[in-house]
């Protein structure tokens, strides 16, 4: 599926593999005054993006959930992205193209490193592995109505400084990188109250039995500098409730100006100069 709308900063916007609320979803992006956004879904964006077409926009926002294949009550069968895309990928990170990764994007590609390794984290719906150590399953937590509090002054919650009240789904799982932290959720994260990924994927939805949870952050907003890309990852983000939160709204469009601004643009262009490190999961 392919939309597109004319307007002047390019975006692409990668869905697939979990449900949501459509109408929603494209009125938040509809709502985005001078931006023009495409839409593509998985397969097709990740031949997109391994075919060097995501440098053709000036940022790309992913939604989707690709390497995983859902067989509930089976365990989901776990696809390694191809070296086209994973090339692709790289190409956008040496380019310094920003990123965000929204809500269950976090969970994108988990036999694959360097994907997490962009992001700083990783959802795991099945008990995994991270450069050689191994994770529990995460756990997840819906509906939880929490306050979104910033940690410091941060151009993405400008306007947001004291915070807001969400009600969205949120998500227990382990950071693996160091992050710039922008927004904390301000709600009990006792991993009793959460149900593990990996039971529900078993249509057990409702039980925790066996699960030795991650210890969890409560970080649901944080930027990164990816190789040279500058990348802000929203963990919120789950239905419709929250795509027509003002605040949500405001969140979305800050980190985006952020993103394309000087400020981000000047972290990537720190790293031009610097030796690229070893890349994982070849």
């Amino acid at each position: 599926m392919l939309i597109r709308y004319d307007a002047k900063v390019r975006l692409l916007v990668v869905t697939k593999g979990h449900p949501y609320d459509r109408a929603a979803f494209s009125d938040l992006f509809d709502g985005l005054k001078g931006i023009s956004w495409t839409h593509v879904e998985q397969p097709a964006a990740a031949q997109l993006i391994g075919a060097g077409g995501g440098l053709n926009y000036d940022l790309i926002l992913f939604y989707d959930v690709p390497g995983l294949q859902f067989r509930t009550p089976n365990p989901p069968d776990l696809v390694e992205p191809d070296q086209d895309f994973k090339q692709g990928f790289r190409d956008l990170l040496a380019a310094g193209k920003p990123l965000i990764f929204l809500h269950h994007a976090i969970a994108g590609w988990p036999l694959w490193d360097d994907y997490a390794e962009a992001i700083g984290a990783r959802f795991f719906y099945q008990p995994g592995r991270y450069k050689g150590r191994a994770h529990p399953d995460s756990g997840y937590l819906f509906p939880v109505t929490y306050h979104a509090e910033p940690v410091a002054p941060h151009p993405v919650t400008a306007g947001l400084e004291d915070g807001f009240e969400l009600t969205d789904e949120l998500y227990l799982f382990d950071l693996l990188e160091d992050v710039v932290p922008i927004l904390r959720a301000r709600t009990d994260f006792d991993p009793a109250r959460f149900h593990s990924a990996r039971n529900a994927l078993a249509a057990r939805m409702w039980t925790s039995d066996g699960w030795t949870p991650p210890k969890g952050t409560d970080l649901i907003a944080w930027a990164r500098l990816a190789g040279r890309a500058p990348t802000v990852t929203l963990q919120c983000g789950n239905d419709g409730q929250t795509f027509t939160n003002p605040n949500f709204r405001l969140l979305l469009r800050n980190a985006i100006d952020w993103l394309l601004g000087p400020a981000a643009q000047d972290l990537a262009a720190q790293q031009a100069d610097k030796p690229q490190g070893p890349t994982h999961g070849a």
